[in-house]
């Protein structure tokens, strides 16, 4: 087994929050009890994924606030809001709200470009301003402005009875410090490093500039120490991994083949680099929390972090979230020198 450069000091999930149209409550309850679960269990982190017009949580903040409201520890996390569908000042606001809510607990994630679908979207999304709209860096930067305190009016002062702040209330100071850009190009890895973000990795990851057979590992890793090498804390900033990996230790039979079918069935994605965009998407690791852990420590990518959101499968039961979680913490986080905090 390769040596371990980072010991593991941070366990996370992610989920998507899936629904049925027809009982959309009960999929957000599942979420939220998933959440607390998580702390129970000794989890360090729970991430919310972001979907618009689908069946997963659209509103990934609302969903954190009242998590805040039903927990004491656990960091509550997006992963990542798409800003394309954001208004920067607006969406400051919601954050240090809930942050505030929580006790300084958010740890918002978000990436940029343009919103999925964006032809069939901009008519309901942007009707007078579509073609008009900047979804560039410049969109985070803004946001980022807004939540570290910058001035977003050059208006201070009482009108009448009213007071006006030239700055988004309410202020949460250490929110700036908490926001994270999720990104799986050089690119956004240099971006979120000079602007001191801290950085998201998935399983996902652009194939650029790549000669022969790509590796995800050795790109994600270049990804990784590009952004060290670009953020002023260096070596210490902040790096989360969200792999898709299924412990099957307490799993049943029937839960053990159903996990495998559905890793797969994603396994011909990872062979070769998909799209114009030339992604490249990392396989799904199902095992046991001893075969779980050598592959990580394999993984040249994860023997570089100290922080990880493991990321749970779109389509399974609650009570398959509950015996996968359990196993995590319980099997998998010891097996990487993870320890719960006393």
């Amino acid at each position: 087994m390769p040596p371990i450069s980072r010991p593991l000091r941070k366990l996370g999930f992610l989920t998507i929050g899936l629904f049925d149209e027809e009982n959309p409550r009960r999929g957000h309850e599942s979420t939220l009890e998933i959440i607390e679960l998580g702390e129970r269990l000794g989890f360090d982190s729970a991430w919310l994924r972001h979907r618009h017009l689908q069946y997963g949580i659209s509103s990934p903040v609302a969903v954190l606030a009242a998590a805040s409201q039903r927990t004491r520890r656990i960091e509550l996390g997006t992963a990542v809001i798409p800003l394309g569908w954001e208004n920067p000042l607006r969406l400051a606001e919601d954050l240090a709200t809930v942050d505030l809510l929580s006790g300084g607990r958010l740890n918002p994630g978000v990436s940029v470009g343009p919103p999925m679908r964006y032809d069939e979207v901009k008519g309901a999304l942007y009707p007078d301003t579509a073609d008009a709209e900047d979804f560039s860096y410049e969109r985070v930067r803004r946001l980022l402005d807004f939540v570290r305190g910058e001035p977003a009016t050059d208006f201070s002062g009482v009108e009448g009875f009213e007071v006006f702040s030239d700055r988004v209330q309410p202020h949460s100071p250490g929110l700036g410090r908490r926001l994270w850009y999720g990104g799986g190009s050089l690119g956004s890895a240099k971006w979120a490093g000079e602007h001191g973000m801290n950085f998201l990795v998935s399983s996902v990851v652009k194939a650029e500039g790549v000669e022969g057979a790509p590796d995800f590992a050795e790109i994600q890793l270049s990804h990784i120490r590009a952004f060290r090498a670009a953020h002023p804390d260096g070596e210490a900033a902040r790096v989360s991994q969200g792999l898709v990996v299924i412990p099957t230790d307490s799993a049943s039979p029937e839960q053990r083949a159903r996990y495998e079918e559905y890793a797969a069935k994603r396994t011909p994605r990872t062979a070769s680099p998909q799209g114009p965009a030339r992604l490249m998407f990392a396989p799904d690791i199902v095992g046991t929390s001893q075969e779980i852990a050598e592959r990580l420590h394999a993984h040249a990518a994860f023997r570089e972090v100290d922080e990880v959101a493991f990321a749970l499968p779109f389509t399974f039961e609650h009570e398959d979230y509950v015996q996968i979680l359990t196993d995590m913490a319980t099997k998998l986080g010891p097996a990487l020198g993870w320890q719960p905090d006393s």
